[in-house]
C-alpha cells in the first residue's frame, strides 16, 4: 500500500514510528508538510500539490493525519482533498475538528450520557458568579479552548482567585471553560488509545510535585495502569461519538465512575510505547491495512 502521512516534522517520534511500523510491513510511505501543501479544488480531477509535485488519487492508498491544534484549519482542509480525491483516512476531517472543539466535544458527549466534568461556559464577565456556582465553586479550573499539552489550564483554589483569573482572561477576549476540580483523581489521569473501536493501550499519568497538570510535556510521568470495565466502556464511547479511528481519551477516576476530559484526534506514540511497550504504531498500520479501500472515508458521529 502507498501511505501518506501529514506532519510537520518527520523527525518526531510518532511520525517516525509510523513512518517505520508501514515500512516494516512493505508499505511505501511518504510525509508531507500539509502546511506545504496546495490544493487545485477541481470538481472533475481534484489534487493536492507538495513542492514541486502533483498527486491525485492513484497516489496514495491511505492517509494519517497529524495535524497540530496550532494548524487545525488548514491541516482539515488538506485531509478533505484528500478525502474528495477518494483516499482513505484513518481519521476524517470533520471528526478531528469535532474534537479539537472542546466547548463542541465536551457538548456532545453530554448529549450521548458520556460522563464528563461538570462545565461551565460564559461571554459576559458579569456571569462570572454563576461560572463558579454551576461547578461546585473553587477549587476549580479554568481552561483556554485554545491551550494544548496542558498550556492555559489553571487551577484557581479559592473563589477570589476563581474571578480573577476569569475576568483576566475575559479582559483578553479569550474563550475559556470553567471544570470542576475533581480532587479524588490527586493530579492523575488515564490515557486510553483506541484504534479501530477497542483500547489497545492505557497508561497513568501522573502530575510532578507541586503541578496538578499530568500531561507529559509538563514534566508528568507515565505508567501502565489497568482500566475497569467502565472505563473501558467510557472511552469507546468517546471515540465513537467524536466519530474517531484513531484517538486518545483522557479519563479522571471520580467517585462517580470515570469522566472524559478530552479526546485528542493526533495522540503521541511515545509516551504510550514507552509506558506500555506495545506496538501502537503497527496496530495503527495494521488496522488501516484491513479498512483502507478507495472512497471508504464517511462522516461518523454527529454534530
Amino acid at each position: 500500500m502507498r501511505f501518506a502521512i501529514l506532519s510537520r516534522n518527520s523527525k518526531l517520534y510518532s511520525t517516525q514510528r509510523l513512518v517505520e511500523a508501514a515500512s516494516i510491513r512493505g508499505h511505501e510511505v511518504r510525509v508531507l508538510d500539509h502546511l506545504r501543501c496546495f490544493m487545485d479544488i477541481a470538481s472533475d480531477k481534484p489534487s493536492i500539490h507538495f513542492k514541486e509535485e502533483e498527486f491525485s488519487q492513484k497516489h496514495f492508498d491511505a492517509l494519517i493525519p497529524r495535524i497540530g491544534a496550532s494548524v487545525t484549519f488548514y491541516g482539515c482542509a488538506v485531509v478533505r482533498q484528500f478525502e474528495m480525491m477518494g483516499v482513505y483516512c484513518v481519521n476524517e476531517s470533520v471528526a478531528i475538528t469535532r474534537a479539537r472543539d472542546k466547548l463542541r466535544s465536551l457538548q456532545l458527549l453530554s448529549r450521548k450520557n458520556v460522563g464528563i466534568p461538570a462545565t461551565a461556559f460564559a461571554h459576559s464577565p458579569g456571569d462570572v458568579d454563576g461560572l463558579i456556582r454551576e461547578v461546585g465553586g473553587a477549587p476549580l479550573v479554568i481552561k483556554l479552548l485554545e491551550g494544548t499539552q496542558g498550556i492555559g489550564v489553571v487551577l484557581a483554589e479559592t473563589k477570589k482567585a476563581a474571578e480573577s483569573v476569569i475576568q483576566a482572561f475575559m479582559g483578553l477576549k479569550s474563550n475559556i471553560l470553567v471544570q470542576e476540580y475533581i480532587k479524588e483523581s490527586g493530579g492523575t489521569d488515564i490515557r486510553c488509545f483506541v484504534v479501530g473501536g477497542k483500547v489497545i493501550a492505557a497508561m497513568q499519568r501522573t502530575a510532578p510535585e507541586g503541578e496538578f497538570r499530568s500531561n507529559l510535556h509538563r514534566g508528568g510521568t507515565a505508567k501502565i495502569v489497568k482500566l475497569t470495565p467502565a472505563e473501558r466502556r467510557t472511552a469507546i464511547h468517546a471515540a465513537q461519538v467524536m466519530g474517531l479511528n484513531v484517538c486518545g481519551v483522557d479519563i479522571l477516576r471520580s467517585s462517580r465512575g470515570p469522566l472524559v476530559m478530552e479526546v485528542n484526534s493526533s495522540p503521541g506514540l511515545e509516551g504510550i510505547e514507552n509506558a506500555t511497550q506495545k506496538d501502537v504504531a503497527g496496530i495503527i498500520i495494521e488496522f488501516i491495512e484491513a479498512n483502507a479501500k478507495p472512497n471508504h472515508t464517511r462522516t461518523k458521529g454527529k454534530g
